[in-house]
């Protein structure tokens, strides 16, 4: 290949999945004004963040995943223009493994794009990811440490934008990273309107009907997840997580009550705003190029004062689980009438999703 190789690495909960959905719906429009979005699927761009990642030669990735590792290489080196790698589980590369990607796709000249937002909101968001990947860690519990792995995902190894700059900044100069910090007084889409003008794709030419907003649970709705996870003993496999707890329990079921919103506590408000402050000097220090405000990526001297998990009460869980047990049980009613009452049909009809509800997606995978 003789152009660009962009490589969007996250942050975690920084609108990737919004960004992904347009890209993708839209592949063969991007791919028209000269962007490739490289691989069979979407999901050849996380097999590949975890091959990438590999680190412990006794446990290797199955050999799907590294097919599709050198699918999205070859690809990228028959196209003749720019091509873009996308997934937030890139942003976990120790500095060797982001010089093997950068290795991989030479003779390209490879771009970091860096999608980042405050810590605290990140923080949140990301502690609630967690849940839904059926974590039982209280938030007071949560990301207290950075880890030394690349195989960790949820904690402030990816979370910390100064981190995963020093990091790939070892492979790439840092007047080719781009850092796209969020606006959440913006509307919708200015994030795409930003990232498209990195990649150079006319950011009208898209679709974005596809695309949609991740959201997140109120306080008890997200401390009742996490006592939920504490039961779900089989529910190992990544579709589980992905399928059962996540989209049908979560987004679909949880999310929806419109629950009050939460901060962690205040020593870990005050960490988030230690950790802001650190990255948008370590962004003043350097020849990064910032695509927008980076005083954004600060946490707010003044916040709205809200609740922390630790204040949900026993009556208001089982108040919530009362209202969730109501509605799973109209799942299952409804499940049954579609496939037949005792027919064994109930299968297939989860398969095509419940009549008259959102319908069971697997909207992202492996986050």
């Amino acid at each position: 290949m003789v152009g660009r190789a962009f490589v969007h690495v996250g942050l975690p909960k920084t609108a990737t999945t919004y960004l992904q959905t347009i890209l993708w719906s839209n592949r063969d429009v991007v791919a028209r004004h000269g962007l490739l979005l490289p691989g069979r699927e979407r999901r050849d761009h996380l097999w590949s963040s975890r091959v990438v990642r590999e680190d412990d030669a006794r446990k290797p990735r199955p050999e799907r995943e590294h097919e599709a590792w050198r699918r999205v290489v070859a690809d990228a080196a028959a196209w003749s223009g720019d091509v873009l790698l996308s997934h937030e589980f890139f942003a976990a590369c120790s500095p060797r493994q982001a010089a093997e990607v950068v290795a991989a796709l030479a003779p390209a000249e490879v771009h970091v794009l860096v999608t980042a937002r405050e810590p605290l909101g990140l923080f949140t968001a990301s502690w609630q990811e967690s849940l839904k990947n059926r974590s039982t860690t209280p938030i007071e519990e949560y990301g207290t440490e950075e880890s030394s792995s690349s195989q960790v995902i949820w904690d402030w190894r990816t979370l910390d934008l100064r981190l995963v700059l020093q990091r790939w900044s070892e492979a790439v100069p840092a007047e080719r990273i781009h850092v796209l910090p969020l606006d959440p007084g913006a509307a919708r889409d200015e994030i795409w309107q930003r990232f498209a003008s990195v990649v150079a794709v006319p950011a009208d030419a898209v679709d974005l009907g596809e695309s949609f907003p991740n959201e997140s649970m109120g306080v008890v709705e997200a401390e009742l997840l996490r006592r939920v996870n504490e039961h779900l003993g089989s529910f190992h496999s990544a579709f589980d997580r992905g399928v059962y707890i996540r989209t049908f329990l979560a987004d679909e079921r949880l999310v929806p009550r419109g629950g009050e919103r939460f901060w962690p506590t205040p020593a870990q408000v005050e960490q988030c705003r230690e950790r802001g402050d650190r990255a948008v000097a370590y962004l003043a220090e350097h020849a990064f190029d910032v695509v927008g405000d980076a005083d954004l990526l600060r946490v707010p001297a003044e916040l709205p004062a809200r609740r922390t998990p630790d204040t949900v009460s026993d009556a208001e869980l089982v108040d919530a689980a009362a209202e969730l047990i109501a509605t799973l049980l109209a799942d299952v009613r409804e499940l049954r009438e579609a496939g037949g009452a005792g027919s064994g049909g109930g299968a297939t009809a989860a398969s095509r999703g419940l009549p008259g509800r959102p319908r069971w997606r697997t909207r992202r995978s492996g986050r």
